[in-house]
């Protein structure tokens, strides 16, 4: 049987909502598997149902570039906020974020590209660490683009133009003019922030996602002591449920909280006069499932003057 500590039971009740002893009891449940444990809660119906969790675990800045009717997202962490406000930085963001829409999703292109200085994107990153004094890392990027219509960027949290903690794009397809598009797509923008959908569609959605969520609706419904056909109902209507509410086009849209996204969509093609598709999106959130490191200083600057603490 694993040690439960007060550590591990103070961060499964910051993530679950749960309460204390409910924590711990899961936790002991779980042989201290911290997912496990944050699922038996969800079973027993003690913690909220909860999506990825959008608590900003890293720091650094998420850039956006739009060109025509193509547009990407790069995210770049470092250590602190502070880094997030320096201008070498801001500037490296900015400029790799503009390269990144010749070199796509591929993180090793982007790092092999050349900046306006001759060094390599790579190169850049190591000397800006140099520079600045603190890690950094180029983690990802992701590229959209459309045969005609309109690539919408929408940047939450901006700490600059393009730049900022959460970025959004969303491509739509249309022969509507710009007029129309870059307003439906600023709103579908600030949707796509606020709700955090985890595909375009339902098909789209990942299906070890869905194995997890019917397992955990399967423990809820067994507890029901329904029949065996009820249950199974019951875990099915549940999947179908979160399906529903992670996928972006069937989701209530928050500008009214009842219209589908899809509704929404439809209603402004028909308005326009021209077909609008959403092709797709990204939202990328600053450190989404990176876990920051939890430094105690004491001891840093202990085993920094070669003392113990």
């Amino acid at each position: 049987m694993a040690e439960i500590t007060a550590a591990a039971v103070k961060e499964l009740r910051e993530k679950s909502g749960a309460g204390m002893m409910d924590c711990k009891k899961a936790l002991s449940e779980t042989n201290g598997d911290m997912e496990a444990a944050a699922d038996w809660l969800r079973a027993k119906g003690l913690a909220a149902a909860a999506k990825k969790s959008s608590r900003t675990a890293a720091e650094g800045l998420v850039g956006l570039a739009v060109a025509g009717t193509k547009g990407v997202a790069v995210e770049v962490n470092s250590q602190t906020d502070f880094v997030a406000k320096n201008e070498i930085f801001q500037n490296f963001v900015r400029e790799a974020t503009s390269l990144a829409l010749e070199t796509g999703d591929d993180v090793a292109a982007l790092k092999a590209a050349k900046m306006e200085s001759g060094q390599t994107v790579d190169e850049a990153l190591t000397a800006n660490i140099a520079t600045i004094g603190e890690n950094q890392v180029l983690r990802r990027a992701k590229k959209v683009e459309v045969a005609k219509g309109a690539v919408i960027p929408y940047v939450h949290n901006a700490a600059a133009p393009g730049l900022g903690k959460i970025g959004v794009l969303v491509a739509l397809e249309s022969e509507a003019g710009v007029d129309v598009l870059e307003p439906l797509g600023k709103q579908l923008a600030m949707h796509i922030a606020a709700a955090f959908p985890l595909a375009l569609d339902e098909s789209g959605l990942d299906q070890d996602v869905l194995a997890r969520e019917r397992a955990i609706a399967a423990e809820k419904a067994s507890e029901s002591g329904k029949p065996a056909e009820i249950i199974e109902k019951m875990v099915d209507g549940a999947v179908k449920k979160f399906a529903k509410e992670n996928a972006l086009l069937s989701q209530l849209f928050v500008m009214d909280g009842k219209t589908p996204v899809s509704d929404v969509i439809a209603k402004a093609a028909k308005d326009s006069g021209s077909a609008i598709v959403l092709k797709d999106y990204v939202r990328f959130q600053l450190g989404e499932g990176i876990e920051k490191e939890e430094s105690d200083f004491a001891a840093e600057v202990a085993a920094t003057a070669g003392l113990t603490k």
